[in-house]
């Protein structure tokens, strides 16, 4: 009677460690299932990969997936505490009975809910394409009762939540350079690549453009040798053509087209210039790269001169320079060479004011601001308000600026000096030290 007794016990046991396995399963497939990655789905769905198209088909209605999960494990879990209850009551009587519900929680909580649910949730692949095998003929066989605690489920929490629409799952440009910004398996030179084309959306046509003052170009009023002059000294394969001003554009001129009449200097002339010259593509100020580059591959132009609300040319752009905000500088050409950034011995640097804030920031790993000023010379003249006679020290932030060289009401060349921590601590009390007293004096 005894033996039938321990036989009935030990049976009772290993009815519960069935049932705690059962129920790690569900824990676990519920966990994995929540956490698989979207788009690794698509994409291995895709790939015609069974079990992502199962899991996939499952996932498109996650109240049912929910309810036939958890159906399952609330069953297994109130049949296991039954169970533990006429183990306990067996064992050890009444004392069993208030014993088996704690034992049973903290055995459940430990190997049947924390343990496989972590598991899942550090390869949740690996458990839930397989899982989608068994899931979904069990889904079969549960739907009338899937049914109904849906239906109720639904009616309950419908005032309280709205059903998602279709493509809420979508990733914004900002969540998908996070995306690209955490590294996802890509080397460092491809993710730059991919966050400088996402970067076209913020970045205008003015930030990347070649300044009014800097745009070499064939000026028609001139005499025909500095003309000749120009072209053959030019750095550039395209150049503007104009009238004494550059806002008198006749044409681009590639200057492949100028080696034949060139090479015959006593059939050279302006005439003829002006015939090989290309209609002047004109753009609007403030156009973001994104559709400039569209624009570009539309209207089959590389070359665009950038203009004003009055309808004046402020700068140039070219194809070129759009592709270089993706990939980097890829040029070799002469002006790409020409450092306008120089390092001194004491870790200072020598600027040219013409410089662009957004390629000093890339270069030198800086922060100075960009929200206002596109240069070095612009940024200047904002933060002092007024344009310096003679050369001048100030600090924006933590750098440290020294105009060197003023001509024609603009920055030249000017010394900049990030300083460190502790030195721009120091500095910020004397700045704060002498505001004080000069507010006593007052």
């Amino acid at each position: 009677m005894e033996n039938d007794s321990n036989t009935s016990s030990l049976a009772l046991l290993l009815i519960i460690l069935g049932l705690t396995i059962v129920s790690a399963y569900f824990a676990s497939t519920e966990t994995a299932m929540m956490k698989l990655n979207p788009y690794r789905l698509k994409h291995l769905v895709r790939q015609k990969h069974r079990g992502a198209r199962k899991s996939n088909k499952l996932l498109r209605r996650p109240d049912r997936l929910l309810g036939v999960i958890l159906i399952g494990n609330n069953l297994v879990n109130n049949f296991a505490a039954t169970v533990a209850t006429l183990l306990g009551a067996r064992l050890l009587g009444e004392t069993g009975v208030v014993l088996a519900p704690i034992l049973l929680t903290l055995h459940f909580l430990i190997f049947a809910e924390v343990a496989p649910k972590t598991v899942a949730a550090h390869r949740p692949e690996t458990i839930a394409f397989p899982s989608s095998f068994i899931l979904e003929p069990l889904l079969r066989i549960l739907q009338p009762a899937v049914f109904i605690v849906n239906a109720i489920s639904n009616l309950l929490v419908a005032p309280l939540i709205k059903r998602s629409q279709e493509g809420n799952d979508e990733l914004s440009i900002e969540e998908l350079r996070t995306v690209v910004d955490s590294g996802a398996n890509i080397s460092r030179q491809r993710q730059e690549m991919l966050l400088g084309v996402l970067d076209l959306e913020k970045v205008t046509v003015e930030d990347i453009m070649v300044p009014r003052n800097d745009i070499a170009g064939i000026n028609l009023d001139e005499e025909h040798e500095a003309i000749a002059a120009e072209i053959l000294n030019a750095q550039h394969t395209r150049l503007p053509v104009f009238k004494a001003h550059l806002n008198q554009v006749i044409g681009i001129l590639h200057l492949r087209r100028t080696s034949r009449f060139l090479s015959l200097p006593g059939e050279f002339n302006k005439a003829e210039l002006m015939q090989q010259t290309e209609e002047p593509y004109f753009i609007p100020e403030g156009t973001p790269l994104s559709t400039q580059l569209v624009n570009f591959q539309k209207h089959k132009e590389r070359v665009a001169l950038i203009v004003d609300e009055y309808g004046d040319v402020i700068g140039l752009l070219t194809l070129d320079d759009i592709l270089e905000e993706i990939v980097g500088k890829f040029t070799t050409d002469y002006p790409s060479e020409i450092e306008e950034i120089h390092l001194q011995e004491d870790g200072s640097y020598y600027i040219k004011g013409s410089s662009l804030l957004r390629e000093v920031n890339r270069t030198l790993e800086w922060e100075l601001p960009t929200d206002g000023p596109r240069t070095i010379n612009g940024l200047i003249l904002e933060q002092l308000e007024f344009i310096p006679e003679s050369n001048i020290c100030f600090r924006v932030g933590p750098y440290a600026f020294e105009t060197l060289q003023m001509s024609e009401n603009v920055v030249k060349n000017v010394r900049i000096e990030k300083l460190d921590a502790k030195r721009f601590a120091f500095d910020t009390d004397i700045h704060h030290d002498l505001d004080d007293s000069e507010g006593i004096d007052d």
